[in-house]
Formats: C-alpha cells, sequence, structure tokens
C-alpha cells in the first residue's frame, strides 16, 4: 500500500481527492487529511508517508512554504493545482509530479502507477528549480534542469547541453562533458521546457543549443557543425527561420 496524506485548505477538495483515491486507486491508504500547513506538517512527522498530495494555493502558508518547513523530505510529492500552462511547464522543467484541478481520475491513475513504480522521493533542488521557473527572469533560459532518467534524476546546466535527439519515446541528451544521458521523455517535451533564445528546434528529431553552434553549411537545406563537432541537418522547413535567427546570432 502506499501512503497518503491530502493537505487543502478547502475542504471540499479533500473530499473529493479523498474520493477518487480510494475509488480509483486501490494500492492508496489515506492515513490523513489535513486543512492547513501546520497540520501538513505534524502529519508527515507523525505517519511518515509514501506521498503527500499538497494543495499550492493555501492561505498564509503555501504549499511551497510548507515543504520549506519540513526538514525530512523523504517522501513524494504530487502539487495539485489550478496554475496556468506557464506554471505547468516549471513543474515539467523540474520533474515533478502535479495534477491539474479538477483532477482527472485518469491522470491520477497514471500518477499513482508512476509513484508505485519508481519508489522515490522528493528533492529539495527539484523544488528549488520549481520556485526559480515561477518566477524566472524575462525572456531567458533555467539555469538548471532536472532529467530523468532510467537510473533516478540527473540535474545538469542547460548551458552544457549541445543538443537533443529524438530517440523514439526516448531523448538522448548530449552535453560538453561527453555525456550522453537517455531521458524517458519525447523531443516535443524537452523543446516545451527549453524554449526560450539558448534552444532551436532545426529538425522534427535534433533541439540545439544555440551557443553551442560552431558553423553553418549551407546546402540542401543546411546544416549545423556543433561544438563536439557533430553534424546536424536543418529541415528544409525550418531552414528560413533558422537563418533570421543564425543572423541576428
Amino acid at each position: 500500500m502506499i501512503r497518503c496524506i491530502l493537505v487543502d485548505d478547502e475542504t471540499n477538495a479533500l473530499e473529493m481527492m479523498e474520493w477518487l483515491l480510494k475509488t480509483y486507486c486501490p494500492q492508496a491508504e489515506i492515513v490523513a487529511m489535513c486543512n492547513t500547513a501546520g497540520q501538513g506538517i505534524e502529519a508527515i512527522k507523525k505517519y511518515k508517508p509514501d506521498v503527500v498530495f499538497l494543495d499550492i494555493e493555501m492561505p498564509r502558508v503555501s504549499g511551497f512554504d510548507m515543504l520549506e518547513q519540513v526538514k525530512n523530505l523523504s517522501f513524494e510529492i504530487v502539487f495539485c493545482t489550478a496554475y496556468n500552462e506557464f506554471a505547468i511547464k516549471a513543474f515539467k522543467y523540474a520533474a515533478l509530479n502535479y495534477l491539474l484541478k479538477p483532477v482527472d481520475p485518469d491522470e491520477l491513475k497514471v500518477t499513482m502507477q508512476r509513484i508505485e513504480g519508481k519508489k522515490a522521493v522528493l528533492n529539495r533542488e527539484q523544488l528549488t528549480l520549481l520556485l526559480q521557473q515561477l518566477n524566472p527572469p524575462a525572456k531567458s533560459t533555467p539555469a538548471r534542469i532536472a532529467l530523468t532518467t532510467g537510473e533516478g534524476l540527473v540535474f545538469i546546466a542547460t548551458r552544457d547541453i549541445i543538443y537533443c535527439k529524438a530517440e523514439g519515446n526516448y531523448t538522448t541528451v548530449v552535453l560538453t562533458d561527453g555525456r550522453k544521458i537517455t531521458v524517458s521523455k519525447v523531443l516535443k517535451e524537452l523543446d516545451e521546457i527549453l524554449s526560450g533564445p539558448d534552444f532551436y528546434r532545426v529538425h522534427s528529431s535534433f533541439l540545439i543549443g544555440i551557443n553551442h553552434i560552431k558553423r553553418f553549411i549551407r546546402g540542401e537545406g543546411g546544416h549545423v557543425i556543433m561544438d563536439n563537432d557533430d553534424n546536424i541537418t536543418i529541415s528544409r522547413s525550418r531552414r528560413q527561420e533558422f537563418l533570421e535567427l543564425f543572423s541576428r546570432f
């Protein structure tokens, strides 16, 4: 069984999540339901849960503030939020679990299955990344990213990403130190996360770091030579836009 604590300042939201878990997630055992951050902190200390379902927008002490007060983050966290699309990008960037309100039963089941399968815990660096992304400088690429691999989370500086290559349902991230990290995300997801002035999708299979382009070679469609000397083709449909971008760069 997965021991769960629910934290939400709205009683009806707590009761709805309780019903959803009992109805759709038989592996869930609800050990506490809390209306305030203070109650949530005490429940975490007492019950040592496997996962905490946490509302972000609570009065006085937000979900983020509550986590800052928890000394031992020895559990998974699922943020429950009505945040907009921009904030959802931040959750993906930090590789954190989230559910949009009103919670969809299928999304809840997938989330619980993922938690049951990986048995991971919340990492403070993930929380730091999330807070940075929720309040970013205008039009900037975040400094760090959390990547989910088969062995766990890897935190890397985005400036070290030379390019990302699609590999079916996975993506290979090529770094300046020569490492190649296989990530359990499709390239489209990384494109959405890294979208900004420092990365460009030159091909359906490639997302490149603009600052790591060594040369542009004209030809049919054209291609670029990256800092590690890898040759990457630019699709015909993206060539003109890329040339305009490259000329500004």
